[in-house]
């Protein structure tokens, strides 16, 4: 079991994020839970009933670096340090490329990409001055593999494997650890906003469609204890992924069939007949 630490969580409202923080919370440690969406995140805490001592509710939009150091520099002073930083919170708009509406750009990589890089940057700086910390930042296996339908999801996650393996190894020698995680599709609200969306049908492709648990639970029981530069979820996808992105022609190949699967699970979940 690990030793209590101090946490700073993004993207708390729901999803991940917000089991993340109840899970955390029940094993003892302290959490420093934030969302653009402050009301819901209240809610859920007043009615899981969070220890007031140990868990502390802030709103941030992690699009603002500004917001960042002030809110990171609060957290600092009312736990006396932060741990780890654990940033989730994300947005995703299915569409195609061709029809992207230029907000749509902006959202896309000033949620995803900026505000992990915005995160990351704020933590580093903190954590480097005491000379340990760890930075795990929620990408996606869209970051591992393109995705058609979420091309600008697909981009801003890759740009976040990206940044975090590069700034893994800036860190690494002061003593901070920087991990990437890449989930497939995990039941949130962000999943069920997809399900009317035809250009969304790869999302639901895979054998079965991932928990907040068990991307929390993998974070728990690997990520914290071993620092993992990459950990991918679940690792069947993974290496598929991993092919896809070694030879980009495989799927041409292989899509017709994972958007009939998807397309089969989206009705499925939207309780329509076969």
């Amino acid at each position: 079991m690990l030793a209590p630490q101090r946490f700073f969580i993004t993207g708390c409202a729901s999803g991940i994020g917000r089991h993340a923080a109840d899970v955390l919370l029940a094993a003892g440690h302290t959490v420093f839970a934030t969302d653009v969406r402050l009301e819901p995140l209240r809610d859920f805490a007043a009615a899981r009933e969070w220890p007031g001592e140990r868990a502390h509710c802030r709103g941030l939009d992690v699009r603002d670096p500004v917001a960042w150091e002030a809110v990171f520099d609060e957290a600092t002073q009312v736990m006396g340090g932060v741990d780890v930083l654990l940033n989730v919170a994300g947005y995703l708009k299915p569409g195609y490329c061709l029809e992207a509406d230029p907000l749509e750009v902006d959202r896309h990589f000033d949620i995803n990409t900026k505000g992990v890089v915005h995160g990351t940057r704020v933590a580093a700086r903190h954590m480097v001055a005491r000379g340990r910390g760890h930075i795990i930042n929620v990408a996606s296996l869209a970051s591992l593999a393109p995705v058609p339908g979420i091309a600008l999801y697909s981009a801003s996650k890759y740009a976040v494997r990206a940044f975090s393996l590069a700034a893994a190894q800036e860190l690494r020698p002061r003593g901070v650890a920087l991990t990437v995680v890449c989930p497939d599709a995990v039941q949130t609200p962000m999943l069920d906003l997809q399900l009317h969306y035809g250009e969304a049908e790869l999302t639901f492709s895979g054998s079965r469609l991932l928990t907040p648990d068990d991307v929390v639970r993998a974070i728990v029981d690997e990520v914290l204890p071993r620092r993992p530069l990459l950990l991918a979820l679940p690792r069947s996808r993974a290496l598929l992924a991993r092919i896809a992105d070694l030879f980009p022609r495989t799927s041409h190949w292989i899509e017709p069939l994972l958007r009939k699967i998807g397309r089969a699970r989206q009705r499925r979940m939207r309780g329509e007949p076969g």
